[in-house]
């Protein structure tokens, strides 16, 4: 049997809660829904389903498969669409959600690049660093930084957030600069507010060597874009990421501190509802936005 057709009718099954349901949506007879299911448990050697009287209930490898199908299932809808929509001119109404300072100094003009090239497109961006119900609120892309605790939803990876040291020129003239870690201790670091350890940064080297380094400083805010400028303004080192002092240090208003030191990375990725068929509009954004920050 076709593996895609068996992956599919595992997830109708699991979504629709019998075997006798899967087969009324896909008009086929139970019997022939139950050889599919016997097919893939065949092929992985492995049971996916208990199946009793009263009820279905999924294996732990049935769990993995279920979800790594509804996956593979999500981008063969896009590869499809894809084809099927290549002539089709992307136009709509975008609604997403990302995080404050991400969104604010990064994804903009990136959103606002992709507008020029599709001027029939319309953008309603949403801020902010809580994670959000993408389909009950009625998204659909969200940019999440951390690990992900929905498995129902497609993650396309992007580039790391990655966090690295910074101060202005006119600070490391007054203040000189640090020459290891530890020498932080010693200097004004800025501080986000919302972090649960204040008084401590983890910094990870070269070869992977990690450092807890205690940190003190004058001042801190719960927003990066506010400790970014404070950076700037000669304030102290601040820790950010690197996607947003990339142009401040490139263009000498920033230099990077203990360059071979950063925070611990942590994934970025795209998301949305594995579910939905994908527009040109959808396809063009998730293109454009794999293609600038994966």
């Amino acid at each position: 049997m076709d593996k895609l057709a068996g992956m599919a009718m595992f997830v109708r099954v699991i979504d629709n809660g019998s075997f006798a349901a899967a087969a009324e949506i896909a008009h086929v007879s139970p019997a022939m829904v139950a050889k599919h299911i016997k097919t893939i448990e065949t092929r992985l050697g492995a049971k996916l389903i208990h199946r009793t009287t009263r009820r279905h209930q999924l294996t732990e490898v049935g769990q993995l498969y279920y979800e790594r199908c509804k996956r593979a299932l999500a981008e063969v809808a896009l590869a499809e669409a894809s084809a099927s929509e290549l002539q089709s001119a992307p136009r709509g109404r975008l609604r997403l959600v990302a995080p404050v300072s991400f969104g604010t100094q990064i994804l903009v003009p990136t959103l606002v690049e992709y507008q020029n090239a599709y001027p029939d497109v319309s953008i309603e961006l949403s801020l902010d660093n809580n994670v959000h119900d993408l389909v009950g609120e009625g998204f659909e892309l969200g940019i999440h930084i951390g690990p992900l605790s929905d498995s129902s939803l497609v993650a396309r990876p992007l580039t790391p957030y990655r966090r690295i040291l910074a101060a202005s020129p006119e600070y490391l003239a007054r203040h000189g600069r640090p020459a290891t870690p530890e020498a932080l201790t010693n200097h004004l670091c800025l501080g986000h507010s919302y972090w649960r350890l204040q008084d401590r940064w983890h910094l990870v080297g070269p070869d992977g060597e990690m450092r807890d380094v205690l940190i003190s400083g004058k001042f801190s805010t719960n927003q990066g874009a506010a400790l970014r400028m404070a950076a700037l303004s000669g304030a102290g080192i601040v820790l950010q990421p690197e996607l947003l002092l990339a142009a401040d240090i490139t263009e000498g208003r920033l230099e990077q501190v203990l360059p071979e030191w950063s925070y611990r990375p942590v994934p970025m990725s795209l998301i949305y509802p594995p579910n939905r068929r994908p527009t040109a509009m959808l396809r063009t954004v998730i293109d454009f936005l794999v293609e600038q920050f994966g």
